[in-house]
């Protein structure tokens, strides 16, 4: 259980209309956060701004992280609106069609580039930006990396390598951070129950070319374990957090 909050604390949530990024921020919010949703659907993030009762603890900001342009005012709006960001979960992220790779549409490629990796780098420079100003300085950030980070699956290579790259702005950023009071860390999914993962279920490609079925847990669990590092003091910080399934075949051989 989350303790309350000793003051309002802001944070800032990509992708936040649905999935990962919709849990965590009804737990920020049941745990006395006040909460700006970020993404491209402005329906869906109004409908969890609704869901959750929180009042004037949340604003809905439609941005699109691949534009640097919108990420700037994403972050205008926060600071205008709450006076500082705490918290940035670096949420927003898509995957490609899973075809071979000498199949995949460069404009796939570019596309998943362009919000896993782009629109996340945007939004941690801004997020140092106003981190590093304000009063009391620093904050933290947790970028959504995936245990696509660590191994791959069949036919993912653009999800795949841009994952990888978030590992690499983590660490950077962790490093770059130390002087202003800024901690950053990464949490790597594996099998949240949200819809796009529901075809688990069903049945997916292993790396020894058989189809099987994969259990998937309940997303709350990935919601807990952002909360978690979002409630540690500023002179501690989970550099790497893995969450999984117990039983997907992540870890063995393939």
């Amino acid at each position: 259980m989350t303790k309350p909050l000793d003051s309002p604390r802001i944070a800032v949530i990509t992708g936040g209309g649905s999935g990962i990024g919709k849990a965590a921020a009804l737990a920020l919010l049941a745990a006395g956060w006040s909460v700006v949703l970020a993404g491209r659907r402005e329906a869906q993030l109004k409908a969890v701004a609704e869901e959750s009762k929180a009042g004037t603890r949340v604003l809905a900001v439609p941005s699109d992280v691949s534009d640097p342009r919108s990420v700037s005012q994403l972050f205008d709006v926060t600071v205008q609106q709450f006076g500082r960001v705490d918290l940035l979960f670096n949420n927003a992220g898509v995957g490609a069609p899973a075809v071979p790779l000498e199949d995949l549409p460069l404009e796939e490629w570019k596309r998943v580039v362009d919000i896993n990796l782009n629109g996340m780098f945007y939004c941690l420079q801004q997020a140092f930006r106003v981190m590093k100003s304000q009063s009391p300085r620093g904050g933290r950030i947790i970028n959504n990396g995936s245990i696509s980070a660590h191994a791959p699956r069949p036919n993912s290579i653009a999800y795949t390598a841009t994952k990888h790259a978030v590992m690499g702005l983590t660490k950077t950023a962790a490093l770059d951070g130390r002087k202003y009071g800024i901690a950053v860390g990464q949490i790597d999914v594996g099998n949240a129950g949200t819809e796009l993962a529901q075809r688990m279920t069903q049945g997916v490609p292993q790396a020894n070319g058989q189809i099987a079925a994969e259990p998937l847990m309940d997303v709350g669990v990935v919601a807990q374990s952002v909360c978690y590092m979002a409630s540690l003091p500023l002179e501690a910080n989970v550099l790497f957090h893995t969450v999984m399934a117990t039983n997907m075949p992540f870890v063995g051989r393939g």
